[in-house]
């Protein structure tokens, strides 16, 4: 049986620029095992589905503990790194932020996507406020001795249509980046950021390890491995799939 560490050691391994880790997200035991069988070479919850599936929305409305529960049954069926959406940590403040992430690294999970939106509010965390919230959390991740892997997430392009993403969207997602490196980051993940051209850019401009989504419009694989992408998941597609095949076999069915 691996270890934890060793398990977080590995994962930390498989960000490599140019030559990106393929997530393909789970949401729970069942969903791991398949994802496992495909070929993975490690395992990521993705919120939405992980709420949805337990008939909660997104948002920090399934309750953490029963979202740390189904993180541990997911840890326990495996060998493979898990690494938990934590969305925006269950607190605001930073002593809440360090207890709820010591709690989540009891489950055995070797790394967190940790976002900058205002979880149930308007808008996105200032970038000096977040910056101390990812210092919160890259201090809880070294007080545990388990060097976890903090996936810093900005929401700046997922609250816009791709259509208006710009340059000065992106000057900030470039300042956001430096300063969640600042703070301990690992890695910096850019969801709905479609255009290559701005994703390239933001490759070159940060150190980090660049994560990006594949959702509809994103380029293929093969093209992100050459703009620098280290990280590619797929959030709440696979979810979004598999209740689609559902759904079809379920009126097949009933017809």
């Amino acid at each position: 049986m691996t270890s934890q560490q060793e398990k977080a050691k590995l994962f930390q391994s498989l960000h490599v620029k140019g030559d990106p880790i393929v997530l393909y997200n789970i949401w729970d035991a069942g969903s791991a095992k398949t994802v496992e069988e495909a070929g993975a070479k490690a395992l990521a919850t993705g919120s939405w589905p992980v709420a949805v599936a337990q008939g909660y929305g997104d948002g920090h409305n399934i309750p953490m503990e029963d979202a740390l529960a189904n993180a541990r049954r997911i840890v326990d069926g495996t060998d493979l790194p898990v690494t938990l959406d934590f969305e925006g940590g269950y607190s605001v403040e930073e002593a809440g932020l360090k207890a709820n992430i010591t709690t989540a690294l009891d489950t055995g999970v070797i790394g967190f996507n940790f976002e900058d939106q205002i979880v149930g509010g308007e808008g996105l965390h200032d970038i000096a406020i977040q910056k101390k919230r990812v210092a919160a959390v890259h201090s809880a991740i070294g007080a545990s001795g388990i060097d976890a892997y903090l996936n810093a997430r900005t929401d700046l392009f997922l609250k816009t249509n791709p259509k208006d993403h710009d340059e000065a969207m992106l000057a900030e997602a470039i300042e956001r980046a430096k300063a969640y490196a600042d703070a301990g980051a690992n890695g910096f993940f850019a969801p709905a950021l479609l255009d290559e051209g701005l994703i390239g850019r933001l490759c070159e401009a940060t150190d980090l390890p660049v994560n990006i989504i594949a959702i509809p419009g994103c380029p293929p694989k093969a093209r992100l491995a050459e703009l620098g992408v280290a990280r590619i998941s797929y959030g709440p597609v696979p979810y979004r799939q598999m209740m689609a095949a559902l759904g079809e076999g379920a009126k097949a069915a009933f017809a």
